[in-house]
This record gives C-alpha cells, sequence and structure tokens, in this order.
C-alpha cells in the first residue's frame, strides 16, 4: 500500500465529513421558523419535499465533479461553462453573496442568544447588537489576515458543539413530549385548513435551503476515499442522518409548546423549547453550544468567502486586484470586500421587523441562482450525452436527477417570492462593476447580446427594488 493510500479515509469518516460540512447553525432556528408557517403535517411535507430535492441536489455537484473533474473553480464554474462569463460572473457574486449574508445571520443569532441574559442585545438587532458584532467582524478580519487557518481541532470543537445540543435536545424532547399539545399542533391552524396546505409548505421553503447550505461541499471529499462506491454511500447516510436530525427538531418543539408560542420565541428557538421542557439551564445548555459552534463556523466561511473571490480573479472572472495576498497568503483584498458587504448588511438589520428571518432568507435566495445554474448545467450535460460517449448506461439515471433537481430549484426559486428576488437585483447590479473591470482587464467585449438583456433585467430589478424599500412596498 502505497503512501498516498494510507492518507485516504474510511466510509465511516467520509460519513462523518458529509454530516460535518451539513449541520450548521441554521438548524437551531428551525423551531420558531417553522411554527410561524405551519403545523406537523406541513412541516413533514416540506422536509419530504427539501429532503428528495437537496439530496438530488447534492448527487448533481457529485456528478459534475466526477464529469467535469476540469472544473475546480467552485460552483460557480458549472454556469461559466454552461452558459458563459456573465453568467458565471452572476453565480460567483451571488454565492460569494450569500456567504456574506449568511455570515450576518451568525452575528444576530450569537447576539439574540445573548439578548436572553443580557436584554440591551435584544433580538439581535438592536443598536448595541450592531456595535458589538461590528466590532467582532472586524476582529475576524484582522485576525484572517494575520495568517490564521482553520485547524483540524477547531473543527472538532465546532462539530461537537453543533451535534450534541442537538441530539440532547432531541431525546429530552422525546422524553418530555406532551401528546395532547402534539395533537394540537397537528394543522397549521386550529381550523385544519386543508387547502391552505400548500402555501404552509412554501413558506417554509427558504427554511430549508439555509440549512442545508454547503451541500455542495460533500461531493468535494470525492478525492479523500478509500473507495470511490463509498462516496455516494456516505453521501446518501450522512445526508438522511442529518435530515432525520433537522426534522426531529423541528417535529418534536410541536411536543413541548403550542405552535403559537413557538412562533413567539427568540432565536435561537431551540433554546427556548428546551427551556420550556427542562427549566432554565436548557436555554443555557443550547447558548453556549451555540455561541461555540457559530464563532467557528463564522471563521470557516469568512475565509471561505473570501477564497471564492480570490478563486475567481485567478480565473480571470474577477478584477485582478481580488486575487492579490498579503506576506501571509491571504486573499488580503477579497476578505476586505467580503467584511465590507458583511459590515453593511448587518447595519440594514437595524431597520428589520425580524433581522434573522431576514438574513435566514435573503441569504437562501441569493445561494439558489449558483444551485440553479448548477442543475441547468447537468441538464445540459444528459441532453447532449456530452462525457456519456463511454458510459451510456449513467445516462437515465443522471436525467432523472438532473430534471428533479432543476425542477426543484425552480420551485425553490417561485417558493422565495418577488420580494427576495428583487433584493438580490440589488446586490447583483451594482456588483456588474466588478465584471465590468475584469472584461477591460482582459481586453474582452462586455456583453453578448443575450447577456445585455440579463444586465437590463438586474438593472430594471434594482430600481424596483430600491423604489420598494423607499416606498415601504418590501419591508425587511
Amino acid at each position: 500500500m502505497s503512501a498516498n493510500d494510507n492518507q485516504k479515509i474510511s466510509l465511516q469518516t467520509l460519513t462523518a465529513l458529509v454530516v460535518g460540512s451539513l449541520v450548521g447553525a441554521g438548524v437551531f432556528s428551525v423551531p420558531r421558523n417553522f411554527a410561524t408557517a405551519t403545523g406537523i403535517f406541513g412541516a413533514l411535507i416540506a422536509w419530504a419535499i427539501a429532503g428528495a430535492g437537496m439530496l438530488m441536489l447534492c448527487f448533481v455537484f457529485q456528478t459534475l465533479a466526477n464529469r467535469k473533474p476540469d472544473l475546480d473553480a467552485g460552483v460557480y464554474a458549472y454556469a461559466r461553462a454552461g452558459f458563459g462569463p456573465y453568467v458565471g460572473f452572476f453565480s460567483a457574486f451571488g454565492y460569494w453573496a450569500s456567504v456574506c449574508v449568511g455570515n450576518v445571520s451568525y452575528w444576530i443569532l450569537i447576539k439574540s442568544t445573548l439578548g436572553a441574559f443580557f436584554p440591551v442585545f435584544g433580538q439581535g438587532n438592536t443598536l448595541s447588537a450592531v456595535l458589538i458584532s461590528s466590532v467582532g467582524i472586524w476582529a475576524f478580519h484582522f485576525l484572517v489576515l494575520r495568517g490564521v487557518k482553520e485547524a483540524a481541532g477547531i473543527n472538532k470543537i465546532v462539530t461537537i458543539a453543533k451535534i450534541i445540543p442537538l441530539v440532547v435536545f432531541v431525546f429530552l424532547t422525546m422524553f418530555y413530549l406532551k401528546p395532547a399539545v402534539f395533537a394540537d399542533n397537528l394543522w397549521g391552524d386550529s381550523a385544519g385548513d386543508y387547502g391552505n396546505l400548500f402555501a404552509q409548505v412554501k413558506a417554509t421553503m427558504l427554511v430549508t435551503v439555509f440549512v442545508f447550505l454547503g451541500i455542495e461541499g460533500a461531493s468535494n471529499y470525492s478525492r479523500l476515499a478509500k473507495k470511490r462506491q463509498d462516496v455516494g454511500v456516505a453521501t446518501v447516510v450522512g445526508f438522511l442522518g442529518v435530515l432525520a436530525l433537522f426534522a426531529s427538531v423541528s417535529i418534536l418543539a410541536y411536543g413541548i409548546l403550542p405552535r403559537a408560542e413557538i412562533a413567539q420565541l427568540r432565536q435561537p428557538s431551540v433554546g427556548g423549547v428546551l427551556e420550556a421542557a427542562v427549566g432554565h439551564w436548557g436555554v443555557v445548555f443550547i447558548a453556549a453550544g451555540v455561541i461555540t459552534s457559530l464563532l467557528g463556523a463564522y471563521l470557516a466561511w469568512t475565509m471561505m468567502a473570501a477564497e471564492v473571490l480570490s478563486i475567481a480573479a485567478k480565473k480571470q472572472d474577477m478584477p485582478a486586484f481580488l486575487a492579490r495576498e498579503n506576506a501571509n497568503q491571504v486573499p488580503s483584498s477579497a476578505l476586505l470586500m467580503t467584511t465590507l458587504l458583511i459590515q453593511a448588511v448587518l447595519v440594514t438589520t437595524l431597520v428589520s421587523d425580524d433581522a434573522f428571518t431576514f438574513a435566514l432568507s435573503l441569504c437562501s435566495h441569493l445561494s439558489l441562482i449558483p444551485y440553479f445554474l448548477s442543475a441547468a448545467f447537468a441538464l445540459m450535460l444528459v441532453l447532449r450525452k456530452e462525457t456519456y460517449e463511454k458510459h451510456s448506461g449513467d445516462l437515465a439515471k443522471d436525467t432523472i436527477i438532473a430534471v428533479l433537481a432543476t425542477l426543484y430549484t425552480i420551485f425553490l426559486l417561485f417558493a422565495g417570492g418577488m420580494k427576495f428576488l428583487l433584493l438580490g437585483f440589488i446586490i447583483y447590479a451594482p456588483g456588474t462593476i466588478l465584471y465590468y473591470m475584469s472584461r477591460r482587464e482582459l481586453g474582452k467585449r462586455l456583453f453578448t447580446p443575450a447577456e445585455w438583456l440579463l444586465f437590463g433585467v438586474a438593472v430594471v430589478g434594482c430600481i424596483v427594488g430600491i423604489h420598494g424599500l423607499a416606498t415601504g412596498y418590501i419591508s425587511i
């Protein structure tokens, strides 16, 4: 056995890596977010749809990683290869922006968690909360600039901090579950309105996207596996385990408190539910796990966001200045842009009625464009039979996966609604300045006729979005 073989990892370790990459901060907020929209039946349907759709997306990323190994610049590379440089830029910029907005949600959740003990932080969007979070944002910025890397030890601590509180929550809520309360929460309202069930499920879709953000990372472990077939097994087993955990957290909460009370809990609502079951120590226990988890996750995702811009710049899809690195080999310009966007979005939460839900929904919607384009690229490959010349046996299976993943992402865009599409354009349209700079550096034509049309749609969407914010038609 070669030394390289010794560095390969087993099926069990591979499965653990998939679980670690999928369990994030969002799961700590699902009881309230689901209770705001629906009851138990609606939640079960929502998780079934999300589980099937996200598994198809997971398979899409795995298939693309195997069939297009040369496209190694991240998720946006698939959009560029399939639909041209401007669409590729849209995908890269949107993915980066979604990570930045997701990082804002971490700070809101940290301050909301502390708000249970220090009222000055409120729900995470008071002036004091924003000021303290801003200090934290820039402290992490300078920490990363010094070349701090995410060590394996940090990964282990963060994973333990995420998993243990959730597992304890599941077991305790099973033990303290009240059958009468659970039965009363079966439908989204007391009347059991069957006709409204679709609207209830639709309202939860962006929540399910948020909790599964990072699903594209599962395919990155393909190169680490001892056996190629282990990748598919680890992906399915790890994903189904995480799905069961997420669904359990949201469903079991309905057996502790009435739906209306869960919907009024502060975030992270997992803490409020556990407190209702076991007493005050429950919220303290969850708070410790949440804060440890989120600080570690913020460090990892901040570095990842800077890497997205840096890699795109090295591939000449972003301006060259974003590829610059300091003496510690940190992409300093990309990191600065990342921190500035995080800071800007954080400030907007001061005028938000529900800052965490706003950040969660915007983050999810921004990530949908890269996800949709990746699924559409996979669909394009199977329709053209590209890369299937020697593997025609996989064509039928991959066609089904690509069709289902594409339909799922289209449904998510519909479920997200026009509001977040317009807010996304407010970010996308000005971002085109970076595309203009990169095309000018390369001495290439700015847009094709189709790309001019896309740019026009983005500009109009941006103007409508700003007008909606100014007139109160769009609220955050």
